[in-house]
């Protein structure tokens, strides 16, 4: 429990969590209602909502947990629609990418947010948002985005890539048509 309060400090953020409701199963934290927490099995595999998990010393949010998190008063930043898109890509956000912000100083962890008030993940801030825009720094460093999944899947997804050493036997011999 101490690891998600802490974690939803980072964004200066209250959100008042029912201690009784929260289940800590192997590294892995979930909110369970009442009913479901007196159903759950010992050592279940998954009920009720999952919030994140702890890997070593690290807290890994849950989607939902983030979603939470910007119901209330936290530090949000909205962006536009081209740099929500690369940063759903995984890639860093520049200054001019952001529409708002509740001002925000370097150091200071934020909630990405598209104009739809949806909730794209989260970053650190590593330049001061005060000052004029420097095109060539990145402001906001992205930690964890929505695409992170996909690009996970990807990873996992490819075949096997042949070793370039195969001997010319093994290989299968290339036509190519000339017109």
């Amino acid at each position: 429990m101490k690891e998600i309060s802490d974690f939803v400090t980072q964004f200066n953020a209250n959100m008042p969590l029912a201690k009784n409701s929260i289940i800590k199963n192997r590294n892995r934290y979930y909110m369970l209602t009442k009913t479901l927490k007196n159903q759950a099995p010992k050592g279940f595999f998954y009920a009720g909502a999952y919030l994140g998990a702890v890997k070593g010393t690290s807290f890994f949010p849950s989607f939902l947990l983030l979603e939470m998190i910007t119901k209330g008063k936290a530090n949000k930043m909205v962006v536009d629609k081209k740099t929500a898109w690369l940063f759903i890509c995984g890639r860093d956000i520049f200054q001019q990418g952001i529409l708002e912000q509740n001002n925000l100083k370097k150091g200071d962890y934020t909630l990405i947010m598209n104009e739809h008030n949806e909730c794209l993940g989260f970053g650190k801030i590593m330049v001061n948002l005060r000052g004029p825009p420097d095109s060539n720094k990145v402001a906001i460093k992205n930690i964890l985005d929505i695409g992170d999944f996909l690009r996970r899947e990807k990873r996992q997804s490819r075949p096997k890539q042949r070793s370039g050493n195969l001997q010319d036997k093994d290989r299968a011999p290339r036509r190519f048509n000339r017109k």
